[in-house]
């Protein structure tokens, strides 16, 4: 588990996953991490900072789903998958970061952030896949995201 890149001065690995399922690798300034969590999320307001993987935090709009972002389904695909059960719709772009110890934020280690990559190509193809094969039903459709993203994670979390 790495916990900086080396010779990046007290950057911090961490994702930012956009609603259009597209998933960036971002440094965060460790004495500003908050500001720029803030800034990648695109709001001055709050952040709520949830934990669904013992070692991840995502960071999510706080306000997101009452202002009319879209629905994050890539970040909703793996924060349920990390949690074990369907849930809650997740709005706007989410950020990922490592959990520290003492419950703040860290660098993302590289195993998490490939299972973020990963998932995030499984939403897409499934997603492409859907315009030509659309599920029976919503429920049809978030269970089979599901599978698929609990395949793509493993039994490494």
């Amino acid at each position: 588990m790495r916990t900086a890149h080396p010779n990046t001065g007290g950057l911090m690995r961490a994702l930012r996953i956009a609603p259009d399922t597209a998933v960036r690798e971002i440094d965060l300034p460790e004495p500003s991490a908050q500001s720029a969590i803030r800034d990648h999320i695109g709001t001055t307001g709050t952040v709520d900072q949830a934990v669904y993987h013992p070692q991840a935090l995502l960071h999510i709009h706080g306000d997101g789903r009452v202002i009319g972002l879209a629905q994050n389904i890539t970040a909703w695909a793996l924060a349920s998958t990390w949690r074990g059960i369907a849930l809650y719709p997740i709005h706007g772009p989410v950020v990922v970061t490592g959990r520290a110890e003492d419950g703040g934020v860290a660098a993302l280690d590289d195993d998490l952030a490939q299972q973020a990559h990963t998932v995030a190509q499984t939403v897409r193809e499934t997603l492409a896949e859907w315009r030509s094969r659309p599920p029976a039903s919503n429920e049809a459709a978030l269970s089979e995201l599901l599978a698929y993203a609990a395949r793509d994670v493993g039994p490494s979390q």
